[in-house]
C-alpha cells in the first residue's frame, strides 16, 4: 500500500495490513525491533561535510545514518525516501541491485512511512542536485502500526497535538523547534548563574507545610508516616534555609503545583527558576533578571531592548484606572470602587484579589514590552521587607512582559520577629476563609532566628517566558504534556 492508497483507507484497515507486513518480517528472519544501531553520522551532519559535493558527483565514504522514514517514492526496483533523525531529513536511494534482491523485497513490501530504518551507503549529489545517501545495505529499526497524522502533511487538531504530543513533534516542525529553544533558554539561565557562582540544589517538592506563596495547594497522604503531604507550591521558604546555613548563592529550577484553573497563562503543574543571593536586594534582583532574560533572549535570536522600563504599583493603576488606591488600602472603599467599576466580586475577596483583578483590567495588557513594576504594597507581600522610608510599601517587583507576570523578586525578609508577626496575620486571614493565606511554619522563624543576612530572592516563570521569547499564545505550546480533562 503506497501513501496515497493509505490517505483513503480506514485506519482499522491500515493497522491490519501493517500487522501483517510485521508478521512477514519475522517470517523472513528480519527483527523488526532490534536493540541497537551504530549511527555514524546524522542527517545534518552529512549535508554539511558534503555542502561542495557537485551535481552527479560521488564519493566513496561509508556512513550509517538511521531515522524515521517520512516519505517515499517507489520506481519499480529503485525507490527513493526521505529519512528524518533529530538534526534534519535526508534523502537515500535504494537500488535492488545495490543491497539485493531479497533485502530490497523486504524495504519494497514490508516497510512503510513512519517505520526506523538504519542505512548504511555512500553521498552522492543526484541530477536534480539534492545530496543523497546511496544505500548499499538497509535495516528495520521499529515497525510502525499506525500512520503518521493528517496525510503526514500537518497535524492542526489542538486537542489531538496536546494530548499525542509525540505526533505533534512529528508533523510540525515549528513545534519541535519550541521546545528546543525552551531547551537553549534554559541551559543559558542555568549557565549563566553558575558562572556567577550560584550553586544548583533541590528541595522537597513534598513539603509538610506548603507556604512561599499565595496558593492553594495539593493534597497527598503518605501512608507509613500516615500525614498528608502538599505538592510544593514554591521553593522559596527551604532556599532561605540554606542560606541560613551559609549556602549564600542557590538556585533551584522545578517543577511547582498549584490548584487553581486553567487557561492560557496557567498550568497547575508549571516550571519556576527560584534563586537567593546574600547580601543583595530587590534592586540587585532586578539587575540580575534582566541580565538572565536578555541572554536567554539572545540564544534563540530574540532581541529585546534594555534597560527594562520601571513602574510604580500605585501610579500605574492611578494612571489607568484613574482612582489612587494607595491611601484607600484597609478602609473598606477599595471593594465599593471595584463594584461601581463592574467587577464581579464574590463574598469574603480579599483586598489584595481585588487590586490584583482591577490591576490586570487596567494594566496588565498594556504591559507588553519588559516593564518592572515596582514598590507592592508592603500588606500583601508577607515574606518582603519593607522599605525604611515607607514601611507601607514592600522592595519588591513583579516582571511584566508582553501581558503577563513573568517574574517576582523581593528583598526577603530577615526580622524574625516580624515574620513571626506576619505569619500569625496570615494564619487570622485562613481563618476568615482565605485558602491561599500563608500558613504558619514554625521551622522557618526557628532558622530565620538563627540569622538570615540581607538576601535578595527571584522567581521567574519558565513556561511564560518560553512563551514570551518563542512567541506563542498558550501555556500548552511550550509544556510538553499539559494538564488536561481526561477523554469521556
Amino acid at each position: 500500500m503506497n501513501e496515497n492508497q493509505e490517505t483513503t483507507t480506514p485506519l482499522e484497515q491500515i493497522i491490519a495490513i501493517r500487522k501483517e507486513k510485521l508478521k512477514k518480517l519475522r517470517e523472513s528472519g528480519t527483527n523488526p525491533y532490534p536493540p541497537r544501531f551504530e549511527v555514524t553520522k546524522q542527517a545534518a551532519e552529512i549535508i554539511k561535510a558534503y555542502e561542495t559535493l557537485k551535481t552527479g558527483e560521488s564519493n566513496t565514504d561509508v556512513h550509517t545514518v538511521a531515522g524515521r522514514v517520512i516519505s517515499r517514492r517507489d520506481m519499480g526496483k529503485a525507490s527513493f525516501l526521505d529519512l528524518s533523525d533529530a538534526t534534519g531529513k535526508i534523502q537515500v536511494y535504494l537500488r535492488s541491485d545495490f543491497i539485493g534482491p531479497e533485502n530490497f523485497k523486504i524495504f519494497n513490501e514490508m516497510t512503510d512511512i513512519g517505520d526506523f530504518i538504519g542505512v548504511k551507503g555512500t553521498p552522492f549529489r543526484t541530477r536534480t542536485g539534492e545530496l543523497s545517501i546511496k544505500a548499499e545495505a538497509f535495516t528495520v529499526l521499529g515497525k510502525s502500526l499506525r500512520p503518521l497524522p493528517e496525510k503526514w502533511h500537518g497535524l492542526k487538531d489542538t486537542e489531538i497535538r496536546y494530548r499525542q504530543r509525540y505526533l505533534d513533534l512529528i508533523a510540525n516542525p515549528d513545534v519541535k523547534k519550541v521546545f528546543e529553544n525552551r531547551s537553549k533558554i534554559l541551559q543559558s539561565i542555568r549557565n549563566g548563574l553558575i558562572e556567577k557562582g550560584f550553586l544548583e540544589v533541590e528541595t522537597p517538592i513534598m513539603q509538610s507545610i506548603a507556604g512561599g506563596a499565595a496558593a492553594k495547594p495539593f493534597v497527598t497522604h503518605h501512608n507509613a508516616l500516615n500525614i498528608d503531604l502538599f505538592l510544593r507550591i514554591a521553593p522559596e521558604l527551604y532556599l532561605k534555609r540554606l542560606v541560613v546555613g551559609g549556602l549564600e548563592k542557590v538556585f533551584e529550577i522545578g517543577r511547582n503545583f498549584r490548584n487553581e484553573g486553567i487557561d492560557r497563562n496557567h498550568n497547575p503543574e508549571f516550571t519556576m527558576l527560584e534563586l537567593y543571593q546574600a547580601y543583595g536586594d530587590y534592586n540587585s534582583m532586578m539587575a540580575l533578571a534582566e541580565e538572565l532574560i536578555l541572554k536567554a533572549a539572545s540564544v534563540i535570536g530574540k532581541e529585546l531592548t534594555a534597560p527594562f522600563k520601571r513602574l510604580s504599583y500605585y501610579e500605574a493603576l492611578k494612571e489607568a484606572s484613574g482612582t489612587d488606591f494607595a491611601p484607600l488600602l484597609g478602609t473598606g472603599k477599595i471593594r465599593e470602587i471595584a463594584m461601581e467599576m463592574k467587577f464581579d466580586l464574590p463574598a469574603g475577596i480579599t483586598e489584595k484579589k481585588i487590586l490584583d483583578q482591577i490591576f490586570d483590567r487596567f494594566v496588565t495588557e498594556k504591559l507588553i514590552e519588559p516593564t518592572f513594576v515596582i514598590d507592592y504594597p508592603a500588606a500583601f507581600s508577607t515574606l518582603a521587607k519593607s522599605r525604611p522610608d515607607k514601611p507601607e510599601i514592600a522592595e519588591r517587583f513583579e516582571l511584566y512582559m508582553n501581558g503577563m507576570e513573568i517574574a517576582n523578586a523581593y528583598s526577603e525578609l530577615n526580622d524574625p520577629e516580624e515574620q513571626e508577626r506576619r505569619f500569625k496575620g496570615q494564619v487570622e486571614e485562613r481563618s476568615k476563609g482565605d485558602e491561599e493565606a500563608e500558613p504558619y511554619d514554625a521551622d522557618f522563624i526557628t532558622a530565620l532566628e538563627h540569622g538570615l543576612p540581607p538576601t535578595g530572592g527571584l522567581g521567574i516563570g519558565i513556561d511564560r517566558l518560553v512563551m514570551v521569547l518563542a512567541s506563542v499564545e498558550s501555556i500548552r505550546e511550550v509544556v510538553l504534556f499539559p494538564t488536561l480533562r481526561p477523554e469521556q
